[in-house]
Order: structure tokens, then C-alpha cells, then sequence
């Protein structure tokens, strides 16, 4: 008879990893954000990503919260650093093009951020409840300079609606 080898711990086959389970609000999650809704002829899907996005930095950085939790999730879930860190390029890329009006906009129907990070957890992870302090500490690296990215954005808008504004103030008044 053949000896049936077990796994070592935290070793999963490639099998045992796509079996791997979800939390339901997660999925539910990344569906609102990304594939929310169906264009019925054409079959095209968006979610609340695509529509709260075109309201300019607001939209963008909303989503990009609820983002954050996909990406501690795949802590949670035992997805290694190369992942977490391709997962938040997949949130970065999506922020960033996101922000570039009319391009943008358009950019947050086809790039569907939140389902590649559900898709990469689901096909990396090693099973819930198995990240470690360095894998949190980790993330919260990366959320620091996400959110740094984000706040960066804000005041760099914030600092070009001034100046517009200031300059056609100046203009009606003659200056």
C-alpha cells in the first residue's frame, strides 16, 4: 500500500487553494465595486467603482477605502507579500488613471481592481486566519503610502482649483 504524503503546514496544493472559501461580504464587496451592473445588450459590466469614480478625488478615494479592506483581507487569508504588493499596485493603477478626467472614467469600467485582488486571494491564499504580525505590518506599509498617494492627489487638486479660480477671479475684476 502507498503512503499518502500530507502536506507540510502551510504548504497547499494548487487544488486545496482554489477550494479555499471566501468570506460572502468580501465577495459581495468586490461585486458592488466592480461588476455591480449588467448593460444588457453588449453584456459589458460595472459596479459602483465606475459610478461613484466620476465624482472628481471624492469617488476615487471612497472606493479606494473599501479597497483597503480586500488588501487586508489577503492578510487574513495567508497571501504572500509578492502578492499583497501586486495587489496594491492593482488598487495604485486603479487610483491613479482613475483620477485623469474623461480618460479615467473610462479607465474604472474596464479595470476591475477589486476582482483581480478577490481572484489573486482566492488563487494565493493559504487559508483563512494565517497571516502573521509582519504580513499586517507589512500592509499597513503599503496602505500608509497608498493613502499618501491619495492625500497627495487631493492637494494637488485642490491647489489647481485655487489657482483657476483665483485667476478668473482676477480676470473679472480687472487685475
Amino acid at each position: 500500500m502507498e503512503e499518502i504524503q500530507k502536506p507540510s503546514r502551510g504548504v497547499l496544493t494548487r487544488e486545496r487553494r482554489k477550494q479555499i472559501e471566501l468570506e460572502e461580504g468580501l465577495e459581495s464587496l468586490s461585486r458592488y465595486l466592480d461588476d455591480w451592473v449588467k448593460i444588457p445588450v453588449v453584456g459589458w459590466r460595472f459596479g459602483l467603482d465606475a459610478v461613484i469614480g466620476l465624482v472628481p478625488n471624492v469617488g476615487d478615494m471612497a472606493t479606494s477605502l473599501a479597497s483597503f479592506y480586500i488588501l487586508v483581507a489577503g492578510v487574513r487569508y495567508g497571501v504572500p507579500k509578492i502578492t499583497l504588493l501586486r495587489m496594491a499596485f492593482n488598487m495604485g493603477l486603479d487610483y491613479i488613471v482613475g483620477a485623469i478626467p474623461f480618460l479615467g472614467d473610462a479607465f474604472d469600467f474596464v479595470w476591475k481592481a477589486n476582482k483581480q485582488n478577490i481572484d489573486l486571494i482566492r488563487e494565493r491564499g493559504t487559508g483563512k486566519g494565517t497571516g502573521t504580525l509582519g504580513d499586517y505590518l507589512f500592509v499597513g506599509l503599503i496602505i500608509l503610502a497608498l493613502t499618501a498617494i491619495l492625500i497627495s492627489s487631493i492637494l494637488v487638486s485642490w491647489f489647481i482649483m485655487v489657482t483657476v479660480f483665483k485667476s478668473i477671479w482676477d480676470f473679472l475684476l480687472g487685475y
